[in-house]
């Protein structure tokens, strides 16, 4: 029997099983993710695909409508939007993507400490974080962006920060409520009686047992982060052209809306299938845990 027949078997069950679980998945969880790997896939490998540079100007007529060469069309200095979109998407994700999970890990950190810590801490830092969330979250990334100046302006680390500053509250606010209900369980009652700091307690205890609620919350965050992204773009916020941001390039293009309607609907349509897909994936995680996504709010 050759080595491969006696390999096959166990690939198989393996591919099997893969099957069977995904089978047993919820349906929102398998079209969003479908959506997702579509976006993470041309993020990775679109750039070396598309035809021409994001910033490469005589593509081809200015204001051309869409065809074979062009899906999108060409803006005002005949760029191709097509390839600007394709080349944005890796920068939208990566700017989302980091801002989520950094705005995760602060949140985290400060809901899981003041909930273990309690007493003036705790009092001090929720009137805080009710303070910051009352504010409008775009009106909040503006206030953000304002004060860190004019020398950080268009600065893409500045945009993950924001996203960050924006987030954080709201995460420490669910896991704050989830460390409440860990730290009356016997396993913390133990750890203390061991003598073990609280860093060593929120980090071994605390964290661990949390991690559904926060791989939820991350989720949830995830899923309005590039139109946060997408509306500091468009609002002259967010990072400077040329860089092809797909809300910089509906803000550029809003004006050619009717001589070249797909120079803006190109982008706006990713943009809202990105939104989608990770709403959807979310949903479907949170049905997976048990839990209920709060998709309405941001």
């Amino acid at each position: 029997m050759t080595p491969s027949v006696l390999l096959a078997p166990p690939v198989s069950v393996w591919g099997a099983r893969v099957v069977r679980r995904w089978h047993r998945t919820p349906r929102s969880f398998q079209v969003g993710a479908v959506i997702l790997m579509a976006h993470v896939v041309v993020a990775l490998f679109g750039p070396f695909v598309v035809p021409y540079g994001p910033a490469q100007m005589g593509a081809g007529l200015p204001l051309a409508g869409a065809d074979w060469g062009h899906p999108f069309g060409t803006d005002m200095l005949g760029r191709d939007v097509f390839s600007r979109v394709v080349h944005g998407g890796r920068i939208v994700l990566l700017m989302s993507m980091s801002g989520t999970a950094l705005g995760l890990a602060i949140g985290a950190i400060l809901g899981l400490v003041s909930a273990y810590v309690r007493g003036w801490f705790d009092e001090v830092v929720m009137r805080l974080i009710e303070a910051v969330i009352s504010i409008p979250y775009l009106v909040l990334a503006l206030l953000v962006v304002t004060v860190a100046g004019p020398a950080l302006a268009g600065n893409p680390l500045l945009v993950v920060a924001v996203i960050a500053f924006v987030y954080a509250p709201r995460v420490a606010r669910m896991a704050r409520a989830a460390g409440l209900d860990i730290v009356t369980r016997d396993f913390v009652t133990a750890a203390q009686l061991r003598g073990e700091s609280v860093w060593s307690i929120v980090r071994r205890e605390l964290l661990p047992n949390a991690t559904g609620t926060l791989f939820v919350e991350f989720a949830i965050r995830a899923g309005y982060a590039p139109v946060l992204v997408g509306s500091l773009g468009f609002l002259g916020f967010g990072i400077r052209p040329p860089t092809p941001e797909w809300g910089l390039m509906i803000s550029e293009n809003r004006e050619l809306v009717l001589a070249a309607p797909m120079t803006v609907l190109g982008p706006g349509l990713v943009l809202a299938s990105l939104v989608v897909g990770l709403n959807l994936w979310t949903e479907g995680v949170a049905r997976i845990l048990g839990r209920t996504a709060r998709v309405g709010e941001q």
